[in-house]
């Protein structure tokens, strides 16, 4: 908003320097007295300011910006002949003698045809830097609301991924405390009790549009032995994460969702099974690479809803726009997945 005031008073101003400027360059090289000067000048500059200012003001959001170019032309038509009549009415009333002495010495003056062309166009310049500076003004509004709007819109968008996701979480997160209530109850009260913690990072933590890489990490390491609960010892899983601080602010729960599909697809009963994590930074790249075996689900399976995969891709388009790399592919029946963010 500041920034559109100082361009509209430098606007302004600009206007104002061509159009004092005018008069000069109209009578360069004629000779000049004070009551020429006011005469040719100053006076057909009080008529540019009235010009400029009332269509400025009134005229321009009237009729032009409502589609009515006929009656605005006719308008102003009519205040470029009134604005001419009454300066040569004023000219004629206080400096004619001025006025004669100058065309004597002078000589005759332009062809009436010829005055009157200069008159016109030197009267319709204001009209045009005001319909100019209205319409710049007016795109500059326009672009600044498209904008905002476009801004609310992306909110409203992340939002509604981001409270997608948490009960999406929490309900296959649940799935597997209910698989471990007749095999194990002890494990699935610390289950119950781990998620209860996850859920709280998930509600208040999570909220800001950016949080540190460690805390993400943090929240991730204890999904992951929450995960590992519920698993047999056929299943191995490997993390490395970055043990230093970095700094590095990311979108929160932008990987959880892999993670998730890790223990959903990559996890067998009667199977070996290997899965890997890495995250990596350089600068202000983070790359997160996760790798699993591939044990698709049954058709009659409904456990998750399936939004995982679409949840990321939907959120890095909204959050990191031309500034990620997110890549799926199923090699020797393992699931590998790449997913490298840049954060500036």
């Amino acid at each position: 908003m500041h920034k559109n005031k100082k361009i509209t008073l430098f606007s302004h101003i600009l206007v104002w320097l061509v159009l004092l400027s005018m008069p000069y360059l109209l009578s360069y090289g004629q000779e000049q007295d004070l009551n020429r000067v006011i005469a040719h000048f100053w006076i057909p500059i009080g008529f540019y300011a009235v010009i400029f200012y009332i269509n400025y003001f009134v005229l321009i959001d009237t009729y032009l910006f409502s589609n009515k170019i006929v009656q605005f032309i006719f308008i102003n038509l009519i205040i470029i002949v009134l604005s001419i009549t009454l300066k040569e009415f004023f000219e004629d009333l206080f400096f004619e003698e001025t006025l004669k002495k100058t065309t004597k010495k002078e000589g005759s003056g332009p062809p009436f045809k010829m005055f009157i062309y200069v008159q016109m166009l030197s009267y319709m310049v204001p009209l045009l830097f005001s319909i100019a500076l209205k319409t710049t003004k007016r795109w500059i509004q326009t672009e600044a609301e498209r904008k905002e709007a476009a801004n609310v819109k992306l909110k409203s968008e992340l939002q509604h991924l981001h409270y997608q996701l948490q009960p999406h979480f929490f309900f296959n997160s649940l799935n597997n405390i209910y698989a471990l209530v007749d095999i194990s109850p002890e494990q699935a009260k610390k289950s119950i009790h781990s998620l209860s913690k996850l859920m709280r990072y998930m509600l208040y933590e999570t909220n800001d549009e950016s949080i540190l890489l460690s805390k993400e990490i943090d929240f991730m390491k204890k999904y992951i032995d929450l995960m590992k609960l519920r698993v047999s010892d056929k299943t191995i899983v490997k993390y490395n994460f970055p043990s230093e601080e970095t700094g590095i602010k990311i979108a929160p729960l932008l990987f959880i969702s892999l993670i998730e599909n890790a223990f959903k697809h990559g996890v067998s009963a009667s199977k070996q099974s290997t899965i890997v994590i890495n995250i990596s930074s350089q600068e202000k790249t983070v790359l997160f690479t996760i790798e699993n075996d591939n044990f698709p689900k049954k058709s009659d399976d409904k456990s998750g809803s399936g939004i995982g995969l679409v949840n990321i891709e939907k959120r890095l388009k909204l959050l990191y726009p031309n500034k990620n790399s997110f890549k799926t592919s199923i090699q020797n029946n393992r699931f590998l997945a790449e997913l490298k963010i840049e954060t500036n």
